[in-house]
């Protein structure tokens, strides 16, 4: 017994109903068939990899932890706009701004900066849209290995400026290097 059915895309289909021979119905050929695949993998190369000894190469696209810059005199770039955070689709990022007082001249570039600026680590994607928002250049995901690192407590993974700015030393030795080219 055949039934002509008409899919949701215009094409016709003939469905048929006939009656399974006791073979078909054990599954034992399906079941053949699944033992074969199983039984290959167990012969193939294995795609483990013996880390921290080894390390995989990471992919061009590679997105790793955040750090807020400085610029070549070791002054913050970030002047609180506030465009990563709008820009942030998962709402990781809060920062409060405030005015750079005379005796912190030495430390921002601008008048206006962020006093508390934090991501949640939990909250956030890695999808680099705040990296592309700022106009200052200011944040960056890093290329290298560097990890969120894991913690037990949600507290751990919330990271003030602590933990984002990149370190003065950092930021000089990139000038140095940049006046030896």
């Amino acid at each position: 017994m055949s039934i002509e059915t008409i899919s949701l895309s215009g094409k016709k289909k003939e469905v048929s109903n006939k009656k399974m021979s006791f073979l078909e119905s054990l599954y034992l050929v399906a079941i053949f068939k699944g033992l074969m695949i199983t039984i290959k993998h167990l012969f193939k190369r294995k795609v483990t990899i013996k880390y921290p000894e080894q390390t995989r190469e990471l992919s061009p696209v590679y997105r790793g932890q955040h750090m807020l810059m400085r610029d070549d005199e070791g002054k913050e770039r970030c002047t609180a706009c506030g465009l990563c955070a709008l820009s942030c689709p998962a709402e990781a990022i809060t920062m409060k701004a405030e005015e750079r007082k005379p005796e912190e001249k030495h430390l921002y570039r601008e008048e206006k900066y962020a006093s508390i600026y934090e991501i949640n680590m939990l909250r956030c994607i890695f999808c680099g849209l705040c990296e592309e928002a700022c106009p200052k250049e200011a944040i960056f995901l890093t290329k290298s290995r560097v990890m969120v690192k894991s913690a037990t407590n949600r507290e751990d993974f919330i990271y003030g400026k602590d933990k984002l700015v990149m370190p003065l030393d950092m930021a000089i030795n990139n000038t140095k290097t940049k006046a030896a080219n």
